[in-house]
């Protein structure tokens, strides 16, 4: 385990309208706003989305099983700001749910706000983290 202390900044609140992304809204706000270590939080609405739902097996590197959002669904979901070389990176773990079915898992692609969706954005100060390109899973991940 690698761990840095930090202090809480700024706090935003955000609204986010129909038929906004809200991946790419909260990478242009970082930019923006000069946010590099940020913890946030969802609630509302999406009409659509890309998530991966696990790994296919317990392989590295992992094979994602990718899973959609269709039709308008109720979300609650965390996520972090870091960064990756010169941009912003969103990870964002959530649940997608409608009626009786609920889904869940990494938020990754083409999310669109169904009505309204609201987040608390929360920046992290004095750490030095990021994100890093990881070998060994082939993936983009957290470097502390």
């Amino acid at each position: 385990m690698k761990y840095q202390k930090g202090n809480v900044g700024r706090v935003f609140i955000v609204k986010f309208d129909d038929g906004e992304s809200p991946l790419e809204n909260l990478k242009e706000m970082a930019k923006s706003e000069g946010i590099y270590s940020a913890i946030f939080w969802l609630i509302g609405g999406l009409r659509k989305g890309k998530f991966v739902a696990g790994p296919i097996n317990d392989e590295l590197p992992p094979k994602p099983i990718w899973r959609e959002i269709t039709g308008n669904n109720e979300i609650l979901a965390i996520g972090t700001i870091f960064w990756f070389e010169e941009e912003p990176r969103i990870h964002l773990h959530g649940v997608y749910g409608r009626e009786d079915y609920v889904k869940m898992g990494c938020l990754r692609e083409e999310a669109e706000v169904f009505l309204i969706l609201e987040a608390v954005v929360m920046e992290i100060l004095h750490v030095n983290v990021k994100r890093e390109f990881d070998e060994k899973s082939k993936m983009i991940l957290l470097e502390v």
